[in-house]
């Protein structure tokens, strides 16, 4: 680029410390990024191209140097109007850092309006639907830059009225959730240096393969544990306790998934009760997982809590295989066995909002998983063209997920049957 007035080349922009940046995710038939502001929690999406240069804004390059590597990239050259608008966007939604070398002076400020709030949308023809706060982890407004708006050297300003904020749920007696720690992030530490030393791999290997021993045990006793189950309902008394650990199993599920995203670097804002009786459940909240380093740690923060469910029900396995027991404690923990595992077992099928939707949107890299895979499946079905546009990992990846879910769909079923015919035969 040249240098002009208001978009100097020797202006070294930094992005502040908290902004965050995904790795490449689909989106329908789009490639996108996510970027989001982890102070305010706003997050929005971009294209390729334009991360390419908003992701080299370290304030050690100047405009001229991520200019000359983008046209080393792509084959072109983005004029000053383009920087100007850019730089002008960020600045708008206040993901810039103050002081970096080489102001770019007046003119890179935001169109009009554009400022009045992190809120405001970045959009263009063919911009994708804004992230969903459920689906970043963010809890305020988001936006879209158009994938590809750099690449053509247009990023056009679209200034809609800032939406609403999002209106607090209103705590009832029948509804609501309930924060237990001031500082989450702080709590989530101290437990990480509690127990921070079950991740290191000498202690999680032998753990992991504890857990798919009793799993096999679970698999070849199910029809015992199964009656175990039926006789627990007639114990009003082992029924209360075993439903008590399993709910302490479901609060450790939680805590599990804000100790691994402490481990690796993510940060927790929230933990606290949620109730919708007559269910009362535990909550853990996490901000920014899907922008941790790798796939490999987001995925363990995905899976922590199912591991941990498995885990909790270590020592009732060995009871119950080992101890010297009476009739009916056994039974109670060959029903909570059972039903434990279950638990842990449910929370990985792969449909939102549980722990196998989020772990299998990491192996696909995608955002919007299920919604992508509906809309690609009714294209293909249809013999559409636009289904030939979709990228070859989009191809792939999509009825990948729709067999998979298919078939721990009809595992299910097929369980839930085979125990029913169990019960009316044994």
């Amino acid at each position: 680029m040249s240098a002009a007035p208001g978009a100097p080349a020797a202006y070294r922009p930094v992005l502040r410390p908290r902004v965050l940046l995904s790795d490449p995710l689909l989106d329908g038939a789009a490639t996108v990024h996510l970027i989001k502001d982890a102070e305010t929690g706003s997050s929005f999406k971009v294209g390729p191209k334009e991360h390419f240069l908003i992701a080299r804004m370290d304030g050690e390059r100047s405009l001229a140097e991520i200019g000359e590597e983008y046209a080393g990239e792509y084959g072109r050259r983005l004029g000053d109007a383009h920087w100007k608008r850019l730089l002008g966007l960020l600045g708008a939604k206040g993901l810039l850092a103050a002081g970096a070398d080489a102001s770019p002076g007046p003119s890179t400020a935001p169109p009009p309006g554009a400022a009045a709030s992190a809120g405001s949308s970045v959009a263009g023809p063919g911009a994708p639907a804004a992230v969903p706060p459920r689906a970043t982890g963010s809890s305020g407004a988001s936006a879209a830059v158009p994938p590809g708006a750099a690449a053509s050297g247009h990023v056009t300003a679209s200034v809609p009225p800032a939406p609403a904020p999002p209106v607090p749920e209103k705590r009832t007696l029948l509804r609501g959730s309930l924060p237990l720690v001031a500082d989450a992030d702080a709590t989530t530490a101290r437990l990480h240096r509690a127990v921070g030393f079950l991740l290191a791999p000498a202690v999680l290997a032998p753990l992991l393969a504890l857990t798919l021993a009793m799993e096999a045990v679970v698999l070849v006793h199910a029809g015992e544990l199964l009656l175990a189950v039926r006789g627990l309902l007639a114990n009003p008394v082992l029924l209360t306790g075993t439903a008590v650990l399993l709910w302490v199993s479901t609060a450790l599920h939680e805590l599990a998934h804000g100790v691994v995203a402490r481990h690796h670097g993510g940060r927790v804002s929230e933990i606290g009760l949620r109730w919708r009786l007559p269910a009362v459940i535990m909550y853990c909240t996490v901000d920014d997982y899907l922008y941790f380093g790798t796939r490999r740690h987001r995925i363990a923060t995905a899976a922590a809590g199912a591991v941990m469910n498995l885990i909790f029900l270590l020592p009732f396995c060995a009871l119950w295989l080992f101890a010297p027991l009476d009739d009916a404690t056994h039974e109670a923990f060959a029903a909570l066995l059972l039903l434990g595992s279950v638990q842990a077992l449910v929370m990985l099928v792969p449909l939102p909002p549980l722990d196998g939707y989020r772990i299998a949107s990491q192996l696909a890299g995608a955002t919007g998983l299920a919604a992508s895979t509906g809309v690609y499946l009714r294209l293909a079905l249809r013999r559409s063209p636009e289904a030939a546009g979709y990228p070859r990992r989009a191809r792939i990846a999509y009825p990948a997920y729709a067999g998979a879910t298919a078939l721990v769909l009809a595992c299910a079923l097929a369980a839930a049957v085979a125990g029913v015919h169990h019960l009316l035969t044994a």
